[in-house]
């Protein structure tokens, strides 16, 4: 809050006005060991995901293979029966593929969802090799002020099924999220 002016009842201390400051003033106070032994390190687990299509063909399958998780298709994961609760949304950067992105994330904006999931991110795969028209690269930019949205590029391997290979470096990012370590 730069720049407020106070008015009226403002309170002088001996430098000025008083002012609100977000956050701690100063230096923090040492925190002290407890004495006994020092704790086991506890092992963490990558998170685990649930890929959701938000259309047919929109590379949910692909992306669960490739990464690792939970291919839920066009359906809703159930938590409830040790299906991963954490969502990413999957759709191609098409028209109709960002309109279904665009509605599923209506859904969990409503709060409309099942009961223990979390959106986490929305994937985009390329429909087609090349930039996105203008128009498009528009609505993304759209969905990415509401949501961290991750776009994974035309890679025409995958294209004749084979998943194999490395990687694109555009990526990586969506790989550290869900913990592929291999590139």
């Amino acid at each position: 809050m730069k720049g407020v002016a106070m008015q009226g009842n403002e309170r002088h201390g001996p430098d000025g006005p008083e002012i609100w400051i977000r956050g701690p003033v100063g230096e923090p106070e040492p925190r002290q060991r407890e004495e006994g032994p020092i704790p086991a390190q506890a092992v963490v687990s990558p998170r685990q995901f649930a890929w959701v299509a938000t259309h047919g063909g929109a590379g949910a399958s692909t992306l669960a293979t490739v990464f690792g998780g939970h291919d839920a298709g066009r359906g809703w994961p159930r938590p409830d029966q040790g299906e991963p609760g954490s969502v990413l949304l999957v759709g191609r950067t098409h028209a109709a593929g960002l309109e279904a992105v665009s509605h599923t994330l209506d859904i969990f904006r409503r709060g409309d969802a099942p009961p223990g999931l979390d959106l986490d991110a929305i994937v985009l795969v390329a429909d087609a090799p090349g930039r996105l028209p203008r128009q498009l690269a528009q609505r993304i930019k759209v969905i990415s002020s509401v949501i961290d949205v991750y776009r994974v590029p035309w890679v025409p391997d995958w294209r004749t099924g084979d998943l194999t290979g490395p990687l694109p470096r555009d990526i990586t990012s969506l790989a550290r999220l869900t913990g592929r370590t291999t590139p």
